[in-house]
């Protein structure tokens, strides 16, 4: 079988997806900033629709990520990587 210590996932890279979603204010434009700082990278366009229940416009924008010597688990916290 193996795992890290064998090597087996020697040079591997886990690419990672988010969804930042948020109403349309500079705290979204913050958001997706501090996620490109980190070392997150644009993944397609941005979205932008209005919410008739809370009734204002929101904001979606999709990131990627690449990260070495990962492998998936659902309950790693995407935000930390």
């Amino acid at each position: 079988m193996g795992g890290w210590a064998s090597g087996r996932f020697r040079g591997k890279r886990m690419k990672v997806y988010r969804l930042l979603t948020d109403d349309d204010t500079p705290a979204f434009c913050h958001r997706v900033t501090e996620a490109l700082s980190k070392g997150w990278e644009l993944h397609g366009s941005p979205a932008y629709a209005f919410d008739a229940a809370a009734g204002r416009m929101r904001c979606a924008q999709a990131v990627v990520k690449e990260v070495p010597g990962q492998v998936y688990d659902p309950a790693m916290k995407l935000g930390e990587l």
